[in-house]
């Protein structure tokens, strides 16, 4: 159990943090910036529950604490990423992402999408104002699955690959949400036109 009863270490004053294993790094370092990558998802996530509308609420009852859930999925995906794995490292030695934490949210993404209408083209983050909120979750956990490439290509030993896949089914479910948000508010999405900027012209 984590206890803090300190919360300014000064430690980060020189630049430097120090990771799960006790040893110090740059802040600058991919590691840092993947899980402080994952946190900022997590915080774009809690905007979004606390705004939850209750019109959501009502048609989908759960669906709050679902995304609580996934705060805490979150959670150990920093943990899991702020701790380099060691050769020969035991399991359940360290708090992991496992498996069927991205296969829970594969059930939810088959769930919230079947009854939607088909998509033909993308569409524009936006409608009601809860599913842009999501969509700015979505690409915040964008932001996070690609520091987390980035670091599994420089340190493919030492991270978790199932860090990385929780976070690419995330944004999907985040994606699929938005289209449930709108549909349960009355919102229209808004179909990509491709050129549409183009046929307006200076005049």
């Amino acid at each position: 159990m984590v206890r803090l009863s300190k919360i300014y270490t000064k430690v980060g004053d020189t630049g430097q943090t120090m990771l799960g294993d006790g040893t110090f790094v740059p802040k600058a370092h991919r590691r840092v910036e993947a899980y402080g990558t994952v946190d900022e998802a997590n915080a774009a996530l809690g905007v979004a529950i606390c705004a939850l509308p209750d019109a959501v609420a009502a048609a989908h009852p759960i669906l709050k604490s679902e995304l609580e859930l996934i705060q805490h999925d979150l959670f150990d995906c920093g943990a899991d990423l702020c701790t380099p794995i060691v050769k020969d490292e035991a399991p359940g030695a360290k708090l992991r992402v496992q498996a069927n934490q991205h296969k829970r949210i594969e059930a939810l993404i088959d769930q919230y999408n079947e009854p939607l209408p088909a998509l033909d083209s993308f569409i524009l983050p936006g409608g009601s104002a809860w599913a842009a909120q999501l969509h700015v979750a979505r690409t915040a956990v964008r932001s996070a699955e690609r520091c987390v490439a980035a670091l599994r290509t420089v340190e493919p030993d030492a991270t978790n690959p199932e860090s990385l896949i929780y976070l690419n089914r995330l944004s999907d479910l985040l994606f699929v949400l938005a289209r449930v948000a709108n549909l349960a508010s009355g919102a229209q999405e808004v179909l990509w036109q491709p050129g549409e900027g183009r046929s307006q012209g200076d005049g």
